[in-house]
């Protein structure tokens, strides 16, 4: 069965449009309900964990899929704004059945989404988000609860307390951020609250942006894609740092003391070596990205005598990998990191707080630390096409192909791959030369618009 609902990132759409309605929601509560309580509750009740960004639409979305829960038997705790990577800690850190999190992450605030966790607070893999579309197209296959058997619904409004518990335990006990002014903008979103406490009560001269969220103003001209308000901060108040999450803080933009922005490979870079030098990794060790990995991080790594491995883009992709090769760090350009020590999915605030921590370990500054990490020039274009047939199915796509692979050698690589949401061909390649790049990027994107429209 082909998956209808859910993308690479849970489900994700317009509010109150199809999927992101309140009728969907409550069939995915239900469902989820029977799920976690077939398969794997520990309760008599399945126990589900809600948490949402600040969104307008979280409101009936949020009651939407409590109803469904509680139609279906099971109880709802109800966080109010929570970053995800907060829901997926509280998830087992209260020992619930599943955790959800309504949010489109970094999208305008029309959109909407919902992402799943399992008990351990991983999101789902794909075989068992195919088994809840099918419970959601089938309502039969559910049971009726009716009387003693509906659930009920609880919001704890201070849940958020274990989380910023868990981000400070995470920063060594021997360092603080006393004497750091840092730039902190939390995008008007699900962060708003949480991040600064976090930072501040280490110790840290907060200059906050975006943490005023009024249901429409979540990414607008602020945090990780609109980095420029933040920039001029850091500039006008010389600021140590500035931090930049995005809606749901699942991930993270650095900027240094010189208003520079950090690439996430980059960033990935340096904790790799911060955690080599701290005996968390050793020699050997792999570190997991996605095909979209700056070909200079792979050989960065290679210097520090660390493995490399490449995953689907999404961070749930490179959890699974994680688990699976046993790597303790993981990540994406986008900054979506992975510490698998600390947490199951990627964590803006923890990244931050790591950057930091290398800061103190190395007695230098963020410019200092990333500087001589080396990134290959990437050219990237999306090109607009009329259907989706397989690369290798594509004679002269396959030439061109093979004539640019031959001419990069192991200096460059070259990446094709559909977009899953929208009717775009992405072509990306990199190499050693900037010129030698778009060249080829262009006349490959050319001759997939000619295949392809």
């Amino acid at each position: 069965m082909e998956r209808k609902l859910f993308g690479t990132d849970g489900i994700r759409g317009k509010a109150n449009e199809f999927p992101m309605t309140c009728e969907v929601a409550t069939a995915l509560g239900r469902a989820v309900t029977h799920y976690f309580q077939k398969h794997k509750s520990r309760h008599k009740r399945s126990l589900i964990v809600v948490g949402k960004d600040t969104r307008l639409s979280c409101y009936m979305l949020e009651q939407a899929f409590a109803a469904g829960v509680c139609s279906q038997g099971g109880e709802v705790i109800l966080t109010g704004p929570l970053p995800t990577p907060a829901v997926a800690f509280v998830t087992k850190s209260m020992r619930a059945d599943a955790g959800v999190m309504i949010s489109a992450s970094h999208n305008k605030f029309t959109d909407n989404g919902i992402k799943i966790f399992d008990h351990k607070g991983n999101k789902l893999p794909d075989s068992v988000e195919m088994e809840l579309e099918n419970l959601i197209n089938n309502p039969s296959l559910l049971p009726l609860k009716y009387g003693g058997e509906l659930g009920r619904a609880e919001r704890l409004k201070e849940v958020f307390g274990r989380y910023v518990v868990h981000c400070k335990s995470a920063f060594p006990g021997n360092y603080d951020l006393e004497g750091l002014r840092i730039v902190l903008d939390c995008a008007n979103g699900a962060a708003y609250k949480v991040a600064p406490m976090i930072f501040s009560e280490l110790g840290a001269e907060i200059i906050p942006i975006g943490v005023e969220p009024n249901g429409k103003n979540i990414n607008f001209e602020c945090g990780s894609l609109y980095p420029e308000n933040a920039i001029s901060m850091v500039e006008k108040y010389r600021g140590d740092l500035g931090i930049c999450l995005d809606g749901d803080a699942d991930r993270v933009l650095m900027i240094d003391e010189k208003g520079q922005i950090i690439h996430g490979d980059r960033l990935i870079g340096l904790f790799a070596k911060l955690l080599l030098d701290q005996g968390v990794l050793k020699p050997g060790d792999t570190v997991v990205g996605t095909v979209m990995s700056n070909l200079g991080l792979e050989v960065y790594l290679k210097t520090l005598g660390l493995n490399f491995t490449r995953t689907k883009v999404g961070d749930r992709y490179i959890i699974e990998q994680m688990h699976k090769g046993n790597a303790l760090l993981g990540g994406e350009p986008s900054g979506h990191i992975i510490f698998k020590n600390y947490s199951t999915t990627g964590d803006g605030v923890l990244s931050a707080l790591k950057a930091i921590e290398a800061m103190r370990f190395y007695k230098k500054s963020l410019h200092e630390l990333t500087a001589d990490i080396p990134l290959y020039p990437q050219h990237l274009i999306n090109v607009a096409i009329s259907k989706k047939e397989p690369f290798v199915n594509l004679p002269q796509v396959q030439q061109v192909l093979k004539e640019v692979e031959s001419d990069l050698g192991d200096r460059g690589r070259v990446l094709l791959r559909y977009s899953g949401t929208e009717n775009l061909a992405r072509v990306m390649v990199e190499g050693e030369q900037e010129e030698v790049v778009k060249k080829h990027c262009d006349q490959l994107a050319q001759e997939v618009a000619n295949s392809l429209s």
